[in-house]
Parts: structure tokens; sequence; C-alpha cells
């Protein structure tokens, strides 16, 4: 996947996120660590479930869910403001299909690619080799 000068990378899990920026070119790509912006995680579901089912998540998979949603709030915010013009998210499955619920039209549209896979903690190496491989 080639990556242009500018590119935002949103790495994000069930508990932690992390924001890098190609700070090179689409030929020579080179990812910079952002600060991670704190995010209100309030979004955890109804209040009134309790018990554990798939129809009514554990407490763990709903403050997974508020994560998810809170990173996805952040993006939409980002791109609609056009601080973020172009998006990759890498992510872990689940996660990433809890973000795809939050995308708004232009996210969709600034989305360039999606990549189920966590990789937080990683190297930004590690992170391009990963891209390249997709």
């Amino acid at each position: 996947m080639l990556i242009p000068h500018g590119a935002v990378i949103a790495l994000v899990d069930g508990e932690n996120w992390e924001v890098l920026r190609n700070s090179g070119t689409e030929a020579e790509p080179e990812l910079t660590v952002m600060p991670t912006p704190a995010l209100a995680e309030t979004n955890h579901g109804s209040g009134g479930r309790h018990g554990v089912s798939s129809a009514n998540p554990s407490g763990n998979q709903r403050d997974e869910d508020a994560h998810a949603a809170a990173v996805g709030d952040w993006l939409n915010g980002q791109v609609q403001t056009h601080k973020i013009e172009k998006l990759v998210v890498i992510a872990s499955p689940r996660t990433l299909g809890e973000l795809r619920h939050r995308y708004s039209k232009a996210v969709q549209a600034a989305l360039i690619g999606e990549l189920a896979k966590d990789l937080i903690g990683r190297q930004p190496s590690d992170v391009l080799a990963a891209l390249h491989h997709k």
C-alpha cells in the first residue's frame, strides 16, 4: 500500500491507540509518532444491561466498544476539520469492526486503507512492513 505524504495512520486496539504520520514521501515513507490525543470514552452502551451474553456484552467488551467509539469520533472530527486528509486505520479485527460503525462519510472518503491487525507498541518500521505486505 502506498502512503501519501502527510497521511495519518491510526493504530487501535481495544484499550490503546497511537497516531503516526507519513513525514516522508509516497515512494519513501517515514512514519513519525504523533502525540496520542486523550479521549472521552463515555459511550458505554445501555446502563440497563447486567447479564453477560452475546446480546449483553461484558463490562470489558463495553469498555472496548467505548474506546473504539471515542477513537471513531476523534477521527471524524479531525477529518471534518481538514486536519486529516488521508487516513489509514490499523486495528485489531473486533475493534476495526466497531470503528467502521462510527466512520462518517468524510472519514470513508479520506480512508485510503485498513488492516485488521494489532500493531500497538510496534516500531514504525514494523507498521510500514505490515502495510507493504497488504
